[in-house]
Protein backbone atom coordinates (compact mmCIF):
# COMPACT_ATOMS: atom_id res chain seq x y z
CA UNK A 1 0.00 0.00 0.00
CA UNK A 2 0.92 3.47 -0.49
CA UNK A 3 1.38 4.69 2.55
CA UNK A 4 2.00 8.69 3.06
CA UNK A 5 3.85 10.44 4.85
CA UNK A 6 4.39 13.35 2.99
CA UNK A 7 2.10 16.36 2.77
CA UNK A 8 1.98 20.28 1.94
CA UNK A 9 -1.27 22.29 1.39
CA UNK A 10 -1.62 23.99 -1.52
CA UNK A 11 -5.20 25.64 -1.19
CA UNK A 12 -8.73 24.82 -0.32
CA UNK A 13 -12.23 25.78 -0.07
CA UNK A 14 -15.27 25.27 2.36
CA UNK A 15 -19.02 25.26 1.36
CA UNK A 16 -21.96 24.90 3.72
CA UNK A 17 -24.58 21.92 3.13
CA UNK A 18 -27.34 22.33 5.62
CA UNK A 19 -30.48 20.29 5.49
CA UNK A 20 -32.22 23.08 6.83
CA UNK A 21 -31.24 24.95 3.40
CA UNK A 22 -32.89 24.99 0.21
CA UNK A 23 -29.59 25.78 -1.19
CA UNK A 24 -25.96 25.10 -0.74
CA UNK A 25 -23.98 27.90 0.69
CA UNK A 26 -21.07 28.51 -1.58
CA UNK A 27 -17.92 30.08 -1.05
CA UNK A 28 -16.57 32.78 -3.18
CA UNK A 29 -13.19 32.89 -1.66
CA UNK A 30 -10.25 30.57 -1.06
CA UNK A 31 -9.35 30.26 2.75
CA UNK A 32 -6.92 32.21 4.17
CA UNK A 33 -4.80 29.55 5.28
CA UNK A 34 -2.82 31.08 8.02
CA UNK A 35 -0.53 28.37 10.75
CA UNK A 36 -3.72 27.81 13.05
CA UNK A 37 -5.66 26.61 9.93
CA UNK A 38 -2.82 24.69 8.08
CA UNK A 39 -1.90 22.84 11.13
CA UNK A 40 -5.95 22.08 11.74
CA UNK A 41 -6.50 20.86 8.11
CA UNK A 42 -2.94 19.06 8.40
CA UNK A 43 -3.98 16.93 11.67
CA UNK A 44 -7.37 16.19 9.60
CA UNK A 45 -5.53 15.06 6.59
CA UNK A 46 -2.85 13.18 8.30
CA UNK A 47 -4.91 11.15 10.66
CA UNK A 48 -7.59 10.11 7.63
CA UNK A 49 -3.94 8.47 5.76
CA UNK A 50 -3.21 6.67 8.45
CA UNK A 51 -7.06 5.74 9.34
CA UNK A 52 -7.24 1.95 8.84
CA UNK A 53 -10.21 1.91 7.12
CA UNK A 54 -8.66 4.17 4.26
CA UNK A 55 -9.37 2.03 1.23
CA UNK A 56 -8.23 1.78 -2.42
CA UNK A 57 -10.94 2.35 -5.22
CA UNK A 58 -11.62 3.40 -8.92
CA UNK A 59 -13.71 5.51 -11.06
CA UNK A 60 -16.59 3.37 -12.40
CA UNK A 61 -16.87 3.79 -16.25
CA UNK A 62 -19.18 5.93 -16.98
CA UNK A 63 -19.10 9.54 -16.53
CA UNK A 64 -19.12 11.22 -13.18
CA UNK A 65 -19.07 14.32 -12.49
CA UNK A 66 -16.52 14.19 -9.03
CA UNK A 67 -13.82 12.39 -11.65
CA UNK A 68 -14.23 14.80 -14.52
CA UNK A 69 -14.30 18.19 -12.31
CA UNK A 70 -10.96 16.43 -10.39
CA UNK A 71 -9.33 15.60 -13.42
CA UNK A 72 -10.14 19.15 -14.85
CA UNK A 73 -8.09 20.47 -11.79
CA UNK A 74 -5.28 18.25 -11.11
CA UNK A 75 -4.29 18.50 -14.97
CA UNK A 76 -4.65 22.71 -14.65
CA UNK A 77 -7.53 22.88 -16.79
CA UNK A 78 -9.78 24.38 -13.95
CA UNK A 79 -9.60 26.36 -10.37
CA UNK A 80 -10.62 25.36 -7.30
CA UNK A 81 -13.02 27.50 -6.64
CA UNK A 82 -15.21 26.17 -9.71
CA UNK A 83 -14.51 22.86 -8.82
CA UNK A 84 -14.99 22.83 -5.22
CA UNK A 85 -18.61 24.70 -6.06
CA UNK A 86 -19.97 22.40 -8.44
CA UNK A 87 -18.25 19.20 -6.27
CA UNK A 88 -20.87 20.99 -3.13
CA UNK A 89 -23.65 21.41 -5.56
CA UNK A 90 -23.55 17.34 -6.29
CA UNK A 91 -23.06 16.70 -3.04
CA UNK A 92 -26.15 18.78 -1.84
CA UNK A 93 -28.35 17.16 -4.91
CA UNK A 94 -27.70 13.80 -3.21
CA UNK A 95 -28.37 14.76 0.37
CA UNK A 96 -31.49 16.56 -0.45
CA UNK A 97 -32.57 13.25 -2.53
CA UNK A 98 -31.88 10.87 -0.23
CA UNK A 99 -33.09 12.08 2.98
CA UNK A 100 -31.64 11.56 6.41
CA UNK A 101 -27.77 13.02 5.14
CA UNK A 102 -26.06 14.74 7.87
CA UNK A 103 -25.41 18.46 7.41
CA UNK A 104 -21.49 19.37 6.73
CA UNK A 105 -19.12 21.65 5.48
CA UNK A 106 -17.76 20.12 2.15
CA UNK A 107 -13.82 21.03 2.54
CA UNK A 108 -12.27 20.66 -0.90
CA UNK A 109 -8.32 20.80 -0.54
CA UNK A 110 -5.27 20.71 -3.16
CA UNK A 111 -2.46 18.79 -1.56
CA UNK A 112 0.83 17.47 -2.82
CA UNK A 113 2.04 14.22 -1.65
CA UNK A 114 5.52 12.21 -2.19
CA UNK A 115 3.14 10.52 -4.57
CA UNK A 116 2.25 13.48 -6.34
CA UNK A 117 -0.95 15.97 -6.44
CA UNK A 118 -4.18 15.42 -4.99
CA UNK A 119 -7.59 16.83 -4.66
CA UNK A 120 -9.07 16.41 -1.15
CA UNK A 121 -12.69 16.10 -0.38
CA UNK A 122 -13.41 16.35 3.24
CA UNK A 123 -17.08 15.86 4.35
CA UNK A 124 -17.14 17.60 7.89
CA UNK A 125 -19.95 16.65 9.70
CA UNK A 126 -21.25 18.56 12.11
CA UNK A 127 -21.13 18.23 15.84
CA UNK A 128 -23.05 19.00 18.94
CA UNK A 129 -21.45 21.98 20.90
CA UNK A 130 -22.82 23.63 24.17
CA UNK A 131 -22.42 27.19 24.59
CA UNK A 132 -23.90 29.61 27.23
CA UNK A 133 -26.16 32.30 26.56
CA UNK A 134 -26.44 35.40 28.93
CA UNK A 135 -29.85 37.28 29.77
CA UNK A 136 -31.09 40.17 31.70
CA UNK A 137 -34.55 39.52 33.28
CA UNK A 138 -35.87 42.38 35.25
CA UNK A 139 -32.29 43.46 35.56
CA UNK A 140 -31.42 40.56 36.57
CA UNK A 141 -28.59 38.25 34.85
CA UNK A 142 -29.79 34.94 33.40
CA UNK A 143 -27.16 32.37 32.51
CA UNK A 144 -28.13 29.02 30.37
CA UNK A 145 -26.88 26.66 28.35
CA UNK A 146 -28.08 25.84 24.56
CA UNK A 147 -26.69 23.32 22.12
CA UNK A 148 -25.10 24.13 18.52
CA UNK A 149 -25.27 21.61 15.81
CA UNK A 150 -22.89 23.52 12.96
CA UNK A 151 -19.84 22.63 15.31
CA UNK A 152 -17.15 21.56 13.33
CA UNK A 153 -15.41 17.87 13.80
CA UNK A 154 -11.91 18.43 16.48
CA UNK A 155 -8.81 18.09 15.06
CA UNK A 156 -8.38 15.31 17.13
CA UNK A 157 -11.67 13.57 16.22
CA UNK A 158 -11.76 11.27 13.19
CA UNK A 159 -13.47 11.91 9.92
CA UNK A 160 -16.68 10.00 8.65
CA UNK A 161 -16.36 10.39 4.94
CA UNK A 162 -13.42 11.47 3.18
CA UNK A 163 -11.76 10.81 -0.56
CA UNK A 164 -7.78 11.68 -1.88
CA UNK A 165 -8.13 12.01 -5.84
CA UNK A 166 -5.10 11.07 -8.09
CA UNK A 167 -4.06 12.07 -11.25
CA UNK A 168 -5.68 9.54 -13.52
CA UNK A 169 -2.93 7.45 -15.73
CA UNK A 170 -3.27 4.03 -17.10
CA UNK A 171 -0.50 2.34 -14.84
CA UNK A 172 -2.26 3.59 -11.79
CA UNK A 173 -3.63 0.11 -9.57
CA UNK A 174 -5.89 2.71 -8.28
CA UNK A 175 -7.63 5.97 -9.14
CA UNK A 176 -8.15 7.65 -5.19
CA UNK A 177 -8.34 6.54 -1.52
CA UNK A 178 -11.45 6.62 0.23
CA UNK A 179 -12.98 6.90 3.98
CA UNK A 180 -16.61 5.84 4.39
CA UNK A 181 -17.50 4.84 7.56
CA UNK A 182 -20.58 3.77 8.53
CA UNK A 183 -22.26 3.97 12.31
CA UNK A 184 -23.69 0.82 13.39
CA UNK A 185 -27.41 2.91 14.30
CA UNK A 186 -26.91 4.22 10.38
CA UNK A 187 -26.55 1.22 8.69
CA UNK A 188 -30.69 0.24 8.17
CA UNK A 189 -31.07 3.52 7.18
CA UNK A 190 -31.08 4.56 3.47
CA UNK A 191 -28.41 7.41 3.96
CA UNK A 192 -25.62 4.90 5.28
CA UNK A 193 -26.24 2.62 2.57
CA UNK A 194 -23.48 3.94 -0.03
CA UNK A 195 -24.59 7.29 -1.04
CA UNK A 196 -20.74 8.82 -0.56
CA UNK A 197 -18.75 6.06 -2.58
CA UNK A 198 -21.69 5.00 -4.89
CA UNK A 199 -24.01 7.87 -5.65
CA UNK A 200 -20.90 10.81 -5.38
CA UNK A 201 -17.80 9.47 -6.14
CA UNK A 202 -18.94 7.18 -8.24
CA UNK A 203 -16.10 4.55 -7.80
CA UNK A 204 -15.64 0.57 -6.41
CA UNK A 205 -13.62 -0.13 -3.58
CA UNK A 206 -10.45 -2.29 -4.76
CA UNK A 207 -8.29 -4.54 -2.55
CA UNK A 208 -4.51 -3.85 -1.73
CA UNK A 209 -2.20 -5.47 -0.09
CA UNK A 210 -3.53 -4.19 3.60
CA UNK A 211 -6.70 -5.25 2.56
CA UNK A 212 -5.61 -8.76 2.03
CA UNK A 213 -3.19 -9.19 4.88
CA UNK A 214 -5.95 -8.01 6.98
CA UNK A 215 -8.58 -10.09 5.63
CA UNK A 216 -6.39 -13.39 5.96
CA UNK A 217 -5.13 -12.24 9.52
CA UNK A 218 -9.16 -11.84 10.48
CA UNK A 219 -9.99 -15.38 8.69
CA UNK A 220 -7.47 -17.52 10.64
CA UNK A 221 -8.23 -16.04 13.61
CA UNK A 222 -11.80 -16.71 13.50
CA UNK A 223 -11.00 -20.26 12.19
CA UNK A 224 -8.66 -21.16 14.63
CA UNK A 225 -11.48 -19.61 17.59
CA UNK A 226 -13.94 -21.93 15.91
CA UNK A 227 -12.15 -24.80 15.60
CA UNK A 228 -10.59 -25.05 18.32
CA UNK A 229 -12.42 -23.01 20.98
CA UNK A 230 -11.66 -25.39 24.00
CA UNK A 231 -8.21 -26.39 23.28
CA UNK A 232 -5.98 -23.19 23.79
CA UNK A 233 -3.02 -25.04 23.60
CA UNK A 234 -4.00 -25.61 19.54
CA UNK A 235 -4.57 -21.86 19.28
CA UNK A 236 -1.18 -20.83 20.67
CA UNK A 237 0.63 -23.18 18.37
CA UNK A 238 -1.19 -21.87 15.06
CA UNK A 239 -0.77 -18.51 15.97
CA UNK A 240 2.76 -18.31 16.64
CA UNK A 241 3.12 -20.09 13.51
CA UNK A 242 1.69 -17.78 11.60
CA UNK A 243 3.27 -15.09 12.81
CA UNK A 244 6.39 -16.93 11.87
CA UNK A 245 5.09 -17.29 8.53
CA UNK A 246 3.69 -13.27 8.38
CA UNK A 247 7.17 -11.90 9.30
CA UNK A 248 9.07 -14.05 7.05
CA UNK A 249 7.50 -14.10 3.85
CA UNK A 250 6.55 -11.10 1.41
CA UNK A 251 3.68 -13.08 0.03
CA UNK A 252 1.85 -16.10 0.99
CA UNK A 253 0.48 -19.34 -0.72
CA UNK A 254 -2.71 -20.10 1.65
CA UNK A 255 -2.04 -23.66 0.72
CA UNK A 256 1.49 -23.67 1.05
CA UNK A 257 0.86 -22.11 4.99
CA UNK A 258 -2.46 -24.94 5.71
CA UNK A 259 0.20 -27.44 4.84
CA UNK A 260 2.76 -26.01 7.16
CA UNK A 261 0.45 -25.72 10.04
CA UNK A 262 -1.40 -28.85 10.60
CA UNK A 263 1.34 -31.15 8.39
CA UNK A 264 0.14 -34.65 8.57
CA UNK A 265 -3.67 -33.60 9.32
CA UNK A 266 -4.95 -33.12 5.64
CA UNK A 267 -8.96 -32.73 7.14
CA UNK A 268 -7.86 -29.56 9.23
CA UNK A 269 -5.38 -28.25 5.86
CA UNK A 270 -8.49 -28.59 3.37
CA UNK A 271 -11.01 -27.09 6.26
CA UNK A 272 -8.67 -23.87 6.73
CA UNK A 273 -7.99 -22.99 2.94
CA UNK A 274 -12.05 -23.69 2.34
CA UNK A 275 -12.59 -21.17 4.98
CA UNK A 276 -9.72 -18.72 4.16
CA UNK A 277 -11.40 -18.66 0.21
CA UNK A 278 -15.17 -18.19 1.72
CA UNK A 279 -13.90 -15.14 3.28
CA UNK A 280 -12.84 -13.70 0.00
CA UNK A 281 -8.69 -14.10 0.66
CA UNK A 282 -7.44 -15.34 -2.75
CA UNK A 283 -4.91 -18.16 -2.48
CA UNK A 284 -1.54 -16.21 -3.05
CA UNK A 285 -1.65 -12.72 -1.44
CA UNK A 286 1.19 -9.91 -0.82
CA UNK A 287 1.98 -9.00 2.46
CA UNK A 288 1.59 -5.70 3.41
CA UNK A 289 5.03 -6.00 5.78
CA UNK A 290 4.21 -1.63 6.73
CA UNK A 291 0.96 -2.75 8.34
CA UNK A 292 1.90 -6.30 9.69
CA UNK A 293 5.20 -4.60 11.79
CA UNK A 294 3.07 -1.84 13.25
CA UNK A 295 0.05 -4.78 14.16
CA UNK A 296 2.18 -7.18 15.44
CA UNK A 297 4.31 -4.73 17.77
CA UNK A 298 1.83 -5.24 20.87
CA UNK A 299 -0.27 -8.66 21.08
CA UNK A 300 -3.68 -8.07 23.16
CA UNK A 301 -4.26 -11.62 24.90
CA UNK A 302 -8.17 -11.85 25.93
CA UNK A 303 -8.15 -14.81 28.16
CA UNK A 304 -11.30 -16.36 29.51
CA UNK A 305 -13.00 -13.70 28.80
CA UNK A 306 -12.34 -11.83 32.10
CA UNK A 307 -8.37 -11.25 31.90
CA UNK A 308 -6.87 -8.72 29.60
CA UNK A 309 -2.99 -8.66 29.15
CA UNK A 310 -1.33 -6.07 26.54
CA UNK A 311 2.35 -6.79 26.16
CA UNK A 312 4.67 -6.33 23.24
CA UNK A 313 6.13 -8.14 20.73
CA UNK A 314 9.80 -8.61 22.30
CA UNK A 315 8.88 -9.03 25.91
CA UNK A 316 6.03 -11.91 24.38
CA UNK A 317 8.99 -13.97 22.32
CA UNK A 318 11.79 -13.37 25.53
CA UNK A 319 11.38 -16.79 27.51
CA UNK A 320 13.47 -15.26 30.19
CA UNK A 321 10.11 -12.97 30.81
CA UNK A 322 6.95 -14.56 29.79
CA UNK A 323 6.69 -18.55 29.00
CA UNK A 324 3.82 -20.22 27.99
CA UNK A 325 3.61 -23.89 29.47
CA UNK A 326 1.37 -26.76 28.31
CA UNK A 327 -0.43 -28.74 30.05
CA UNK A 328 -1.02 -31.83 27.99
CA UNK A 329 -4.99 -31.55 28.41
CA UNK A 330 -5.58 -28.50 25.95
CA UNK A 331 -4.96 -25.83 28.62
CA UNK A 332 -1.74 -23.82 29.37
CA UNK A 333 -0.21 -21.70 31.62
CA UNK A 334 0.32 -18.04 31.04
CA UNK A 335 3.75 -17.29 33.18
CA UNK A 336 5.20 -13.79 33.36
CA UNK A 337 8.79 -13.84 34.93
CA UNK A 338 11.41 -11.63 37.48
CA UNK A 339 8.98 -8.78 37.76
CA UNK A 340 10.74 -5.67 39.56
CA UNK A 341 8.14 -3.55 39.33
CA UNK A 342 4.65 -2.84 38.21
CA UNK A 343 1.79 -0.22 38.97
CA UNK A 344 -2.02 -0.65 39.41
CA UNK A 345 -4.47 1.35 37.35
Amino acid sequence: MEYITEISINEAVLHILDNNSDEPILNEFKLDINEELYNYLDKHINKCLRDEELRYAQFNKERNIVKDLSQEYLNGVNDIMEVSKELARQMFIIMRSKGNIPSCDLMVVSIVTEFGPMLCILKMDYIKNYMHTVDFVDDKIGINIVTQFTGLPASGQRLQKCAFIKVMKEENKFDLMVIDKVNKKDKNQEYGSNYFIGNFLGCTIVDNERDLTKSFINAAEKWTRASFDENADEQEKIRRKLKEHIKESDTLDIKEVSQSLFEENEEAQKSFVDYVKEQGVTENIGIDKQWIEKKLKRVRLKIDKDIDIYINEEAYNDISRFEVKRNGDGTINMVIKHISNYMEK
